[in-house]
């Protein structure tokens, strides 16, 4: 998939009413830090479409991106950061839940976890929470380019054991800086969207 056109254009806070977009949406969701907006800039070809932060929380909206004047990416708000009160924390698992469950165009959601770390229970809450909602989530591991080679598989296996993924489930290592899995991840979402076209 070549990415010609991209512009963020909507973005809903706590009280807004979600947009009725006509293209299919390919959500992505993972918690703070996780590299949600590095993904998604790399993904573009983009230096700072997707606001990138060294303050974890900062995505507290749910952004949608138009993409090839065609179909949208929807960045959904960061889960698990310690620091916002729990009040908080439960306003956006509201945001979250309530876009899974009343987007029409929703096609496919990525769940984004650190490759270096073994999922955590918020992550595995999420994976949880996507598969109640109706949707298998493809697993995007990322930071890839901070392990070595040689750990990427044992890596892999950890979190598809964690997760309880099924052995057919998608999952791709990406990194931001080496731009691995960019391809397969830009193509497998190409697929999604032909077949919901």
């Amino acid at each position: 998939m070549v990415i010609k056109s991209a512009e963020l254009e909507t973005v809903c806070g706590i009280t807004s009413k979600l947009p009725k977009n006509e293209g299919v949406e390919i959500a992505f969701a993972g918690k703070s830090n996780v590299g949600k907006s590095s993904l998604i800039n790399g993904l573009l070809n983009r230096k700072a479409l997707a606001r990138t932060s060294s303050q974890p929380g900062k995505t507290q909206t749910i952004n949608f991106y138009k993409i090839n004047q065609q179909f949208y990416f929807v960045d959904l708000p960061g889960y698990g950061y310690a620091k916002v009160s729990v009040a908080e924390r439960e306003k956006w698992g509201k945001m979250i839940e309530n876009y899974l469950h009343t987007s029409e165009k929703l096609a496919l959601v990525f769940l984004l976890v650190d490759i270096r770390h073994e999922p955590s229970a918020n992550d595995k809450m999420m994976y949880d929470w996507i598969l109640h909602n109706g949707f298998t989530p493809v697993i995007i591991a990322t930071k890839a380019d901070k392990i070595k080679r040689s750990q990427l598989q044992k890596q892999i296996k950890i979190i598809r054991t964690k997760l309880e993924m099924k052995a057919e489930d998608a999952l791709f290592p990406f990194s931001s800086l080496s731009k691995q899995g960019k391809d397969e991840i830009l193509d497998y979402i190409e697929k999604i969207v032909e077949e919901a076209d």
